[in-house]
């Protein structure tokens, strides 16, 4: 689950954060506690608790003084406007570049990526109307192996 090369805490947080933006943990609900954060990802207490402290740093947690940490109201779509704005700096901007420099305008754009989502969504379909008795088994077969002395007579 973990990513060696980034600091776990971040991860940790960045867990908390997939929870908030897939609506599994809603805003207004009890977040998991640090030590049940520890105990599930089997990490230190301190780590667990420096990834909680990211997200209440940021205001996307907040604190009940003996309750617990809790979703701050606003928390999801602030988490999505950070994450659409990352991922335009990552795949939109890029792919914008890559465009002017094939000479493709706006409206070329717009049509490959509609005609790459429309692809995506048939081959999805087509997958789903294969019947299950038509589909590639993912169970491997058990071969047997005869020696020569048991074809002896």
């Amino acid at each position: 689950m973990f990513d060696p090369g980034r600091p776990l805490f971040q991860q940790i947080a960045e867990s908390i954060e997939d929870s908030i933006v897939d609506g599994s943990l809603a805003e207004e609900e009890k977040a998991p506690s640090t030590n049940e954060l520890a105990a599930f990802h089997r990490i230190n207490p301190a780590t667990a608790a420096k990834g909680v402290a990211a997200l209440t740093d940021r205001g996307i947690l907040y604190k009940k003084r003996g309750i617990g940490m809790f979703v701050a109201t606003g928390a999801r779509e602030v988490l999505l406007a950070e994450r659409r704005e990352r991922f335009a700096q990552a795949y939109i901007v890029p792919m914008l570049a890559e465009a002017r420099r094939l000479g493709l305008g706006p409206a070329d754009v717009e049509g490959l990526v509609r005609s790459a989502g429309s692809a995506d969504a048939a081959a999805d379909t087509a997958a789903d109307d294969v019947p299950a008795d038509h589909r590639p088994q993912t169970a491997t077969r058990t071969q047997t192996t005869r020696h020569p002395q048991e074809d002896a007579p």
